[in-house]
């Protein structure tokens, strides 16, 4: 057996998910009642999380607001949730401030998500990679991954990065 094999070996298998979607617009229109936002990437996260036999535990869309966003990541975590997905606010315009408030609050940043993310998503667009700050990290026990607002990107993260490793990660965050 591989050393990551054991590592992987009698981890539990089934985790509770909480998915932000960080968007302006789209809180906007969830807050004039509009039965369409056209969530596509917070869909597909959900979606690829329940069929990798995970539970989505919680569910919000937040506008781009430092506070709104650090609120929401409180009320996730306390949804009992394993994990938590965010998509959006990581680029690099004045708006995008989900980096700068996950940040404040992890405990520990896990390096190798953002690199091996960028990594992935060079090989499928190129040079534009660089202009993604997508982390990942730890809150009170908890792993949380902050993605780009694409579906493509949430898609790459989780089928290729997350899902993967997700059980090996919670292993060692709760030790």
């Amino acid at each position: 057996m591989t050393v990551p094999a054991k590592h992987k070996n009698g981890v539990k298998q089934h985790y509770k998910c909480a998915v932000l979607t960080i968007s302006t617009s789209k809180y906007w229109k969830r807050e004039r009642g509009e039965e369409e936002i056209d969530d596509l990437s917070g869909e597909s996260a959900q979606e690829l999380v329940r069929e990798n036999g995970h539970e989505v535990v919680y569910y919000q869309v937040l506008p781009d607001e430092e506070d709104k966003i650090a609120e929401g990541i409180v009320n996730a975590l306390r949804t009992g949730a394993d994990f938590i997905i965010t998509s959006g606010g990581t680029g690099l315009t004045t708006h995008d401030v989900t980096i700068e408030v996950v940040s404040k609050l992890l405990t520990k940043e896990i390096t190798g998500f953002g690199e091996l993310f960028r990594l992935k998503s060079y090989d499928e667009i190129g040079t534009a990679a660089v202009l993604s700050r997508a982390i990942g990290g730890v809150i009170d026990q908890k792993a949380i991954f902050c993605l780009p607002g694409s579906p493509a990107a949430v898609q790459l993260a989780l089928q290729e990065i997350i899902m993967p490793e997700i059980a090996h990660i919670l292993k060692h965050v709760k030790e």
